[in-house]
Formats: C-alpha cells, structure tokens, sequence
C-alpha cells in the first residue's frame, strides 16, 4: 500500500514540475564557475521526472547503471534542487571502510554539489570485492581500460550523465587514500572522460600490482626517476596514441602521514607532470600559511604538502567529524580543489 501511495505522489510531483517547467521564463545568468557563462535553461521535463523520483538532498542507490564487471555499487546524491542542465558532475571515492555519504558531507563534497546544482556520484565497494571496503587500486585487472572497477565507474558517469543532462566537458573525481589511488588509475585509463581530477593520501599509477607489493609501497616509497613513473601508465590499448589531453590534478598528502608514505605524493606529481610534457621543476613554490606548501605547474597539476597531518582529507573547520579520516588542518581543501578545477566553490 505505501509502495503504491509513494508511486501516486512521485507521478503527480513530476506531473506539476513538468507543468511548472514549461511556464518559466529565462533565468538571468548563473555563475557555475571559469568557463563561457550560458544563460540558465529550466530543467527540461525528463530531468523533473527523474527528479521527482529522487528526493532532494537524498541519497539513492541505481542498480540499472550499465555493465558492472567490477562488481560496485552506484548511490547518487542530488542537490536540493533540480540540477541545471548543462551541470557539472562530481565523483568522490571513498578510502578503506568509509561510509561514502559520511565522507561526502564531512569532506565538504556534498555542499559544493549542492551550491553548484550537480550530481553528486558515490561508487560504493562491495565487501565481495575486498573485505575492508577498499577499492582494488593494485590490482591490473581492475585499473586497465575497460575492464574490472574503472569500467564500472566510467558506465556510472555515463548513467548518471544521462539521467540529468550534465556536462561531459565538466566532470571531476577526487578520492581518497585507496579511492585517491584508484582515481589515478581512472584518470590514466579515460583522460578524455574528466577534466579535473584530485587525490588525497593516495599514490601514483602502477604504484603496485598485486596486495603484498601495495602493502610495500604504501609504507616505503623509494625514489624513482620521473620517466619510470611515466612508464608506468599503461596504454588505453595497443597502439592508441597519446591522449589529446591529460586532465589536471590537485594532489595532497600530508607529511605525517603513516599509511601511505607523503613520498607518493610526490612521484604522482613527478608523474602527472610527466606525463603532461612539464618540467621537472614546478614554477610555483608557495607557502601559504606557516605549515602549508604548494607547489604548482602552471594549471594543470599542483601538490600541497601539509605538515604534521596525517592519513586524511583536510578541512578548515575544528570541532571533529562523523568521519575519522577527515580532520582539521586549516585549509579546506574541498574548497582549493573546486578552484582549481574552475568551479564556483562558494
């Protein structure tokens, strides 16, 4: 019976979203960020109906999402309201045994969807995967170009990009920790899917390839020249050419960090840049603030160094989080990483 009543209520909901849809008039202009401005549209009547079957704010699990040969789950939050057409979508990966809704509203990812009127895509591991929730960063057949979890993720962002009519130029994923690895990975094996991406305590692409050697690697980091890293990187196939383009990345790693070893950080950095063509040697070496670095090649790749923090997503505020791998450190880097991309964080 309640089935039934929530089904009436969702098609008469859709029914006067669609009616309201069509009766208003041209919005002024939007500021969703660096790029050419559009005057908004009104959603168009199939993003209401998918809308109005989504609860704002509300967190909603798609299992219809495509071919799934990394075995993941698909949850999808939505802004308070409808999302604009043409609005870019957020992923967030979530490191080992993290609740992603937790770590999406602790890390501040869940407020700049919100502010920005876009979806906001959380893959979810399955525990059939990897006992400790952690995503398989180090596992080839997981990381390679259309195959395992990558795979899996790109047939979310297709989905997800179908269903509200978002903009393919303006899609970005950040993670964390072994979700920071794996977006690395993601970022390497479809350059051409996302135009930003961001890693936290992560490591860089082809770090290991089996658990023993990501154990390794995760606690010693031995220095390697920056071609070996960009060796690392596999082909998206046989033969392909270069990406066109490479998208940017905001690294962060904290230099008391005791899971994952703050050098990787830098090899991802070494890598990127690389991989880009840059030079070695960044153009930007700032100090923002007494325990702060960043480092930056012009705007396609930075690095922040955070010292005396460890195994964390950094924010701003004091007061702790429902999230143990999210804590102060006085610089919110939701808000840096968003900049960077050239979204409007605030």
């Amino acid at each position: 019976m309640f089935d039934g009543l929530t089904r009436g209520l969702a098609r008469r909901l859709s029914r006067r979203l669609t009616r309201l849809a069509s009766r208003m008039l041209v919005r002024p202009p939007i500021k969703v960020g660096r790029v050419a401005r559009k005057t908004a549209q009104p959603p168009p009547p199939a993003v209401l109906t998918a809308y109005a079957r989504h609860a704002a704010g509300e967190v909603r699990e798609v299992t219809a999402f495509g071919a799934n040969p990394g075995r993941l789950r698909m949850l999808l939050q939505l802004p308070p309201t409808p999302p604009l057409p043409g609005a870019p979508l957020l992923v967030l990966l979530h490191g080992c045994g993290q609740d992603p809704v937790r770590f999406a509203a602790a890390s501040g990812f869940s407020a700049l969807a919100a502010r920005l009127r876009a979806p906001l895509l959380l893959p979810l591991q399955s525990p059939q995967n990897n006992v400790q929730g952690c995503f398989n960063w180090f596992h080839p057949a997981d990381t390679a170009r259309g195959s395992g979890e990558v795979a899996s993720i790109r047939h979310m962002v297709a989905s997800a990009l179908r269903r509200y009519a978002g903009d393919q130029r303006r899609m970005f994923i950040a993670g964390l920790s072994a979700g920071g690895a794996l977006t690395a990975a993601l970022l390497a094996a479809y350059p051409e899917l996302f135009a930003g991406g961001a890693v936290i305590a992560g490591l860089p692409v082809g770090a290991a390839n089996n658990l023993a050697g990501a154990i390794s690697r995760m606690h010693y980091a031995p220095a390697e020249p920056r071609a070996a890293w960009v060796a690392r990187v596999p082909p998206r196939r046989t033969g392909a050419r270069p990406p066109r383009r490479w998208p940017k990345l905001s690294i962060w790693h904290g230099e008391s960090d005791r899971t994952v070893h703050p050098a990787n950080g830098a090899a991802l950095a070494a890598q990127w840049t690389g991989l880009l063509g840059l030079p070695e040697a960044p153009d930007q070496d700032q100090h923002p603030a007494p325990m702060l670095r960043r480092r930056a090649w012009g705007n396609s790749v930075e690095h922040w160094s955070i010292a005396g923090f460890g195994h964390a997503f950094p924010i701003a505020r004091s007061g702790g989080t429902s999230d143990p791998y999210v804590a102060t450190a006085g610089i919110a880097a939701v808000e840096h990483i968003a900049r960077f991309w050239g979204l409007d964080a605030g």
